[in-house]
């Protein structure tokens, strides 16, 4: 059994990751001959090709992209050794990077997070917000350490990941001004313009089909894939919206805006989501933990 070549092993990373011979050449300050020498004793060693050669271009194949998978990680965790190395205290550098998906209220996302952000000050941490299928694709690169989601994997979709359920909130919907006494809820959204979560968001299918169940037809005035944004202009009165009822308070302080009824048969679901090998990382589990006592 032949030792993997580490030296060949990050001429084929840079090549895939720049996507050209030239390209890894000039940031190895070597020839692109070099480059593609070692690139072919590094397949000859394996036993594959990792590349697809179509018109003098390079195209990762499926072992390619598995290999790539695996490297990326590699010299990932080494440059955080370089990096801890460097420092005088081990603990200083370490950074925890956490996604969280457009849909995610920012009060809730807080609540997950604040005590375990107070509890590990030594640990910087790096917030993106993004759609869930891009924070996935970082996620799988180990560009993240862990996401917060308001949808899950779905089954049957391969992907090197853990998932946690953390708990669900049901719905409630907002308006500026409180309803009059011929008004009643859910009946009085017939006449009222509604502002909607987008179709990334995790209830939206579910909200839809209430709607239709409850034979309820209020005029969509507009889709939001960020929940900050449908509040604000909620609160600028331009409809009702709806929120988890788990941070309803905080709305109607925030907003200015009532609570003018809740939807228990329609639930917003929480997830957290690692990478396998970051699965036992304490920060995170902590978080887990945290967000499920909130939800409970």
């Amino acid at each position: 059994m032949h030792h993997l070549n580490y030296h060949h092993l990050y001429y084929f990373y840079l090549v895939a990751r720049e996507g050209s011979i030239a390209k890894a050449a000039s940031l190895l300050h070597v020839t692109p001959q070099t480059v593609s020498g070692q690139l072919a004793k590094f397949e000859e060693n394996l036993g594959y090709s990792l590349f697809d050669r179509i018109n003098k271009r390079l195209f990762l194949n499926s072992k390619g992209k598995l290999a790539y998978q695996h490297a990326t990680e590699i010299f990932h965790k080494g440059n955080q050794l370089s990096e801890l190395l460097r420092t005088e205290h081990e603990h200083t550098s370490r950074e925890f990077v956490i996604g969280i998906t457009n849909g995610i209220p920012k009060v809730l996302f807080y609540d997950f997070v604040h005590s375990t952000m107070r509890k590990h000050r030594n640990v910087k941490y790096v917030i993106k917000e993004g759609s869930f299928d891009s924070l996935l694709k970082e996620l799988a690169i180990n560009a993240l350490d862990f996401i917060i989601s308001d949808c899950g994997i779905a089954p049957g979709k391969h992907i090197s990941a853990n998932s946690y359920f953390l708990g669900e909130s049901h719905i409630s919907f907002f308006a500026k001004n409180k309803l009059g006494e011929a008004q009643a809820f859910p009946e009085c959204l017939n006449e009222m313009a509604l502002l909607f979560p987008g179709d990334t968001s995790g209830i939206h299918r579910g909200l839809l089909s209430w709607l239709e169940a409850e034979q309820l037809y209020p005029t969509i005035l507009a889709e939001f894939d960020d929940s900050a944004l449908l509040k604000l202009f909620g609160s600028e009165d331009f409809g009702v919206f709806c929120a988890p009822s788990a941070i309803a308070e905080h709305v109607e302080a925030q907003y200015q805006v009532h609570c003018i009824g809740q939807v228990t048969s329609v639930s917003e679901r929480y997830y957290a989501i690692t990478g396998k090998s970051r699965a036992a990382y304490s920060v995170g589990e902590e978080i887990i933990e945290a967000s499920r006592k909130v939800l409970s």
